[in-house]
């Protein structure tokens, strides 16, 4: 059965570790008919809200204004209701209202902040990341993969790997959770991509190269897995799970006479 089979799947269970309820950006759009009836044509609205999850369930959704911040009425909206009809907006989360907001923090006005705002961000100066916010944009990949919408999870957790944030070494766990999480919920190709974008935050780290060969593992993959085992223990030779994942290979017969590892 494929993986998308699986989710898709009636009872799926979706591992959620790591993931945070809704909380980010997202927008809704809305045709309008623009014209003489003779001449008319459809003008599509985009509005973009903040949005965070209410104890209750209800998430409380309030307009962003031309200068990327929250401004005017708040109100509740149905969790069922948000999930169908609101879309996620993680990079101009983290492009347009996060550094907007903190510029406001820091005093600037908000004519100020609009105008600071609307340059792209370069290398140097790539915005600061929200964790919470990432984690909440996950979590809700995770809810759209338990609703069966494997089109919107796949959107949502590729969009987060190519967010241009100011990721850092401190960030690497982060990206090494979604990595375990994808690989109990068996998504092992995003897993993987998880664990090689931590990967890019770290010279070497033996714990997540043995997350990688685990998942390789599980994935069907013994030769790469046995390859990324090796890294791990390149790094540390003492790395217990490390040495305990190779004697489990060669005890089955998955580990050649001339692959043989010193001490193990």
């Amino acid at each position: 059965m494929s993986t998308r089979d699986d989710i898709d799947k009636a009872g799926f269970t979706v591992v959620r570790d790591g993931a945070e309820a809704i909380h980010g950006v997202f927008s809704t759009q809305s045709m309008d008919r623009v014209g003489s009836p003779t001449a008319q044509r459809i003008s599509i609205r985009k509005v973009y809200w903040s949005a965070r999850e209410l104890s209750g369930g209800d998430v409380e959704v309030q307009p962003i204004n031309r200068n990327c911040v929250p401004s005017g009425p708040k109100q509740n909206v149905g969790r069922e209701e948000f999930l169908a009809k609101y879309s996620p907006e993680p990079e101009y989360y983290m492009n347009r209202v996060l550094p907007a907001l903190r510029r406001k923090e820091e005093g600037a006005g908000e004519q100020a902040v609009s105008s600071a705002d609307t340059m792209e961000p370069g290398i140097e100066g790539a915005p600061d990341v929200d964790e919470g916010s990432v984690r909440a944009s996950f979590g809700l990949g995770l809810t759209y993969l338990g609703r069966g919408e494997s089109n919107r999870a796949n959107d949502i957790f590729e969009r987060i790997l190519g967010l241009k944030g100011a990721f850092r070494a401190e960030h690497k766990h982060l990206f090494n959770d979604f990595g375990i999480n994808l690989r109990k919920n068996r998504l092992f190709d995003q897993a993987l991509k998880y664990y090689f974008r931590a990967g890019e935050l770290v010279e070497d780290d033996d714990h997540l190269w043995h997350n990688i060969a685990r998942c390789y593992y599980e994935k069907g993959d013994v030769q790469q897995c046995k390859n990324f085992l090796r890294k791990s223990l390149s790094i540390n030779p003492e790395l217990r799970e490390s040495r305990m994942f190779w004697r489990f290979l060669r005890n089955r017969g998955m580990v050649g006479a001339t692959e043989a590892l010193d001490g193990i």
